[in-house]
């Protein structure tokens, strides 16, 4: 990510055992992977690493990039939380992230 470009922000409602799916380039071969804060109500979603393909994937070549995928799931109605995904290198800590999304959540109540 160039320095003073903007971040992403996407904006999504779900109920209550809702599941929202979030696909984000990975660049793992690199040395990057994806990290996630929650802020605002921590307990109204929680989030996962999804699944990243199964057998019938095709093969990855070295250095190309890597779709990782996340599922964020509401759970507590009338709860707000804004997720920061983070694409940062472990081994340099004071690096600033290669890129950056953020998600703002807002759970209702189900059905």
């Amino acid at each position: 990510m160039s320095e003073g470009a903007p971040v992403e922000v996407r904006t999504v409602a779900l109920r209550v055992g809702e599941a929202y799916v979030l696909r984000l380039t990975g660049r793992g071969a690199r040395g990057y992977v994806w990290t996630w804060q929650v802020m605002g109500d921590a307990d109204a979603v929680e989030v996962a690493e999804g699944p990243s393909g199964g057998a019938e994937a095709a093969p990855v070549l070295p250095g190309a990039p890597v779709e990782r995928t996340y599922v964020v799931r509401g759970r507590c109605p009338g709860g707000r939380a804004r997720i920061r995904f983070a694409q940062v290198r472990p081994p340099y800590p004071d690096e600033a992230p290669y890129d950056e999304f953020v998600l703002e959540v807002e759970v209702e109540a189900a059905d």
